[in-house]
């Protein structure tokens, strides 16, 4: 995945400076040409690093699952300096994998692909280390692969597996298999659709953005807004299409779309699958190859499945409740997603999404380029509606006699029909609705109906059903038994149970239930085991957790829908077919027991422990998170001990705390039993429940003076007083490496900055640069004098890294493009924090931080956004521009005062001239000043 979307970055820098330099050719005089064309481009420097990178063989061992392809790599390039005509060459992928290649010939060939590089990256010292005499001759028997694919072999069951195992290596391979998608016997279109599914889409980086066109077209209806033309389509290929729905539908594939950004297409392809087979009638079905039946109810759930996972469905509403806000959505919507999907089409005119600038085949391009919308499908806008309404409030408007009633009492029914004949009805007393007579007893009735029906009532029968068990009418084995009937009748309503009986918990009117191992599954066995992992994960934070144990005994009690919900799951048989449903119940059951009070979530991960060994890595590092969910002392703690983590200020190497503070996986495949999870990993799985992120702002700004501090103290830590030696700056210097603290500054600055961003967003960052950072330099600090922070240099090294810190915030934010819909929002900000500097420079408003604070942020400020950011300098008011310029003058920082007022545009250029005759009259030779402004100019501290 890295490997792909790396490389297509890549490519769009590299298009982008080009393109870019193209147009200065077209209008810029042949002398200036000629200057540019010295200048290094983007190209030069791709090739110069990836020469240099030849140099770390220890870093470049390819992971297990990709020495073979790393292996064909290098024999690719073996073959090429051969020598050998091209006929005598064998192919790449019928050849012995064991030609040393490493992740650099990985990385070559996806930009080889891409037409970033060409083949003469082959000739580079030492990237081909065996020659073709050395190597061992090609394999003997049938010849199978993508060869014997192109020359015209027959897809006979070897070849299959063979091309299913192997990845396509080129276009043109891919082209052969959409010929025989659309062209093939149906027993070839089947064969084609697990091929494309296969190892193409999991591991062909080199064409992997292809493949995921490919598939969304071929799931694709030519005219999905026409309903007729649309389902007749799409039934015709029902085979085919589900074959193609379950190749997508793991959780590696599914975000392989998403960081190709085919989420909004693959969506809009799904949706006209699902409202076409959820209208039929369970009657109709088809033969697969293999004998069994594929009904249309299976063919629904499976599409219906993987497009709530497209949209986080999963995403329990608790997860979004901010303060006493009742949440009634979620934050990705089918509308939000068909919005982009059409903003997208419309950009790209109709192509494919990726290498937009150059042309693909015809093949590639969408069926259709038309918007779509939520009115294309009435069955989905009408379930989604009910879903809405779901998590709005409590059921209402069950009228007896009606359809939907009748399919209630049908599905009631089916689920309890073991129940005695002298039981009561089952009646939705909570929701106000009318009594669901009847007697549910006998045998299946065989619900003969459409899946948009039966999701339409699965809401009343569950009700019916949580409040009979409530009351005690309904025994707990009974409920999820019942439960259990309803999703083998149609799979898709798993994903109404997860939303009813999450909606449930959120209202907290149910009395909690007692995991007593009775009534309820018990989770005594693993709690113990389960409590002591969670205690060892975040022992490094210094984070207490809340004990499970209170007098000997547990409080195994969780809130009786969430109960149910995970007695259902644990139902299920861990195979192929129950793993698909699992992967969308799952996540939204833990995410809603993350948000459930303590310790709801280490009961359900105690309980799937015992069900699921395997599972049990990933289940409590859920309980883990659980800790900081609720607690703002145990989230700065968190955040403290990134910061201490990645200094490693015990370590003379600086950044190699890296690695500890993101680690290197979490679970018990380590040596030495249950690895304690990095504080980075940590803090990523936590800061989405973090309910009010706005204190963060004032917490970063205290840890990250504190950790500049103590870089400092770690420096004189290591050196003996006498050998130090004083400084203008009145600090004492010696063995100490300033250049390693400013490193290890900026390193501390960039983690608060991207903490910043990832937990607040937009809205944080706009808040700390306008408000907290203003405030912060206005108030006066009393920090903790010792002999090391009493003197200008450390004040100076705070300076600076609040510099670093809001430069990059805002880069984050702001981007440094003006390109960006984002960066529409930078002006009035970025405005307003320089009007507050440009009045301190003024002496309208008065600070009370150390000077050289203060001296050290402006400086630093102004360098990095005229180094790092110069179209920011465009954005700002004349006005502001001329007191920065002029207060830099000021303190004799001529060359960046005129480098900002040069970025300013023609605005700014009456000022720069009338600033360079006030400071050096009209020599000439001073007036030279303002064509020779170095492109990054830097304060002298630096």
């Amino acid at each position: 995945m890295l490997l792909s979307i790396t490389t297509l970055a890549i490519v769009n820098i590299i298009e982008s400076e080009e393109s870019s330099l193209a147009d200065v050719t077209e209008c810029v005089s042949s002398n200036q040409i000629k200057g540019q064309s010295t200048a290094t481009t983007c190209r030069e420097e791709l090739i110069s690093s990836l020469q240099f990178l030849g140099n770390f063989e220890g870093l470049l061992a390819a992971p297990q699952p990709l020495v073979m392809a790393a292996n064909q790599a290098a024999a690719k390039a073996m073959l090429l300096v051969s020598g050998l005509a091209p006929d005598e060459r064998p192919e790449v992928h019928d050849m012995p994998s064991n030609y040393s290649g490493n992740l650099r010939h990985l990385i070559v060939e996806a930009c080889i692909t891409r037409n970033l590089l060409d083949t003469s990256a082959y000739l580079w010292p030492g990237y081909v280390k065996t020659s073709y005499n050395q190597a061992p001759r090609g394999v003997t028997g049938e010849m199978l692969g993508w060869s014997s694919l192109m020359k015209g072999s027959p897809l006979t069951p070897s070849l299959i597996n063979a091309l299913i195992s192997v990845p396509a290596s080129s276009l043109a391979e891919i082209e052969k298999v959409h010929e025989i998608a659309v062209n093939g016997s149906n027993d070839d279109k089947i064969a084609a659709a697990k091929i494309i599914c296969g190892a193409t889409l999991l591991h062909g980086w080199n064409i992997q953005e292809h493949s995921v066109t490919l598939i969304t077209r071929l799931l694709s209806s030519p005219d999905p807004e026409n309903r007729v033309q649309s389902e007749c389509y799409l039934i015709d290929l029902a085979v085919f299409l589900n074959v193609l729905i379950l190749g997508i539908a793991t959780t590696d594939n599914v975000q392989i779309f998403s960081l190709h950004g085919m989420v909004p297409q693959l969506a809009g392809a799904l949706m006209p699958i699902c409202e076409a087979f959820g209208s039929c009638k369970p009657t109709i079905s088809w033969t697969l190859p293999t004998g069994e039946e594929l009904t249309s109810h299976a063919i629904f759930s499976n599409a219906f499945t993987l497009l709530l996972k497209l949209w986080r469905f999963y995403q329990s509403p608790m997860e979004h409740v901010t303060g006493d806000v009742t949440p009634v959505g979620y934050q990705i919507t089918p509308e939000y997603l068909l919005l982009i999907r059409n903003s997208q089409l419309a950009h790209s005119g109709g192509q494919s999404l990726y290498r937009s600038h150059r042309r693909l085949p015809s093949f590639l391009n969408p069926r259709s380029t038309k918007p779509l919308f939520m009115d294309f499908f009435p069955k989905l806008n009408c379930w989604y509606q009910q879903l809405q309404a779901c998590i709005a409030s409590t059921l209402v408007g069950l009228v007896p006699g009606t359809p939907v009633h009748q399919i209630v009492e049908k599905l009631l029914n089916m689920m309890f029909r073991k129940i005695k004949k002298d039981s009561q009805p089952l009646s939705p007393v909570k929701s106000g609705s009318p009594s669901l007579s009847g007697s549910y007893i006998g045998n299946d009735p065989g619900l003969n109906l459409q899946a948009w029906d039966i999701l339409e009532a699965v809401p009343f029968a569950l009700d019916a059903a949580l409040t009979a068990c409530a009351h005690g009418r309904l025994s707990p084995r009974e409920l999820v038994t019942g439960l259990k009937s309803l999703a083998d009748l149609l799979p898709a309503s798993l994903a109404t149970i997860m939303s009813y009986f999450s909606a449930e918990v959120t209202r907290g009117i149910w009395k909690p239930a007692s995991m007593n191992g009775t009534d309820w599954p018990s989770p005594a066995a693993n709690l113990a085991m389960v409590e002591q992992q969670i205690k060892q994960n975040i022992a490094a934070t210094g984070v207490n957790v809340p004990s499970l144990f209170v007098g000997g005994s547990y409080p195994a009690s969780i809130p009786l829908p969430l109960a149910a919900l995970v007695s259902l799951t644990i139902t299920y048989r861990l195979d192929g077919v129950a793993d698909r449903f699992l992967y969308l119940v799952g996540p939204g059951l833990n995410a809603l027991a993350a948000s459930c009070p303590w310790p709801c979530m280490p009961i359900i991960a105690a309980l799937w422990t015992q069900k699921a060994r395997r599972w049990s890595d990933y289940l409590i590092f859920y309980a883990t998170r659980t800790v900081f969910h609720h607690n703002r002392d145990a989230v700065v703690q968190l955040i403290k001990s990134c910061f201490t983590s990645i200094l490693d200020l015990n370590s003379s190497h600086v950044g190699c705390g890296v690695g500890t503070l993101l680690g290197h996986g979490f679970g018990s495949h380590f040596a030495g039993g249950i690895a304690p999870v990095a504080p980075g990993i940590l803090y990523l799985g936590v800061h989405r429940a973090v309910r009010d992120v706005m204190f963060l702002t004032e917490e970063m700004l205290s840890i990250l003076m504190q950790s500049v501090g103590d870089i400092a103290r770690s420096g004189l830590h290591m050196n003996p007083p006498e050998k130090l030696k004083k400084s203008k700056f009145n600090m004492k210097y010696g063995l100490i490496s300033l250049d390693n603290a400013m490193t290890r500054i900026r390193l501390a600055a960039s983690l608060g900055a991207s903490i910043i961003w990832i937990s607040g967003g937009l809205l944080l960052v706009q808040t700390l640069i306008k408000e907290k950072l203003p405030s912060w330099f206005i108030s006066v600090h009393r920090l903790k004098q010792e002999s090391v922070e009493s003197t200008g240099m450390v004040a100076m090294l705070r300076g600076y890294a609040l510099a670093y810190f809001a430069i990059m915030c805002g880069a984050f934010a702001w981007g440094v493009d003006s390109v960006s819909p984002s960066s529409r929002r930078r002006s009035k900000v970025l405005g307003d924090h320089l009007k507050f500097v440009a009045s301190v420079i003024d002496g309208q408003i008065s600070i009370g931080c150390d000077w050289a604070t203060w001296r050290a942020y402006l400086l630093g400020f102004v360098s990095l956004m005229v180094a790092c950011a110069p179209l920011w300098v465009a954005d700002i008011d004349l006005d502001v521009l001329k007191r920065l310029s002029k207060g830099l003058m000021s303190w004799n920082e001529e060359e960046l005062a005129l480098a900002l007022l040069g970025l300013g545009g023609v605005k700014s250029m009456g000022t720069a001239a009338k600033l360079i005759v006030e400071n050096y009259g009209d020599s000439s030779t001073h007036c030279n000043l303002c064509c020779t402004v170095p492109a990054n100019p830097q304060p002298r501290f630096l």
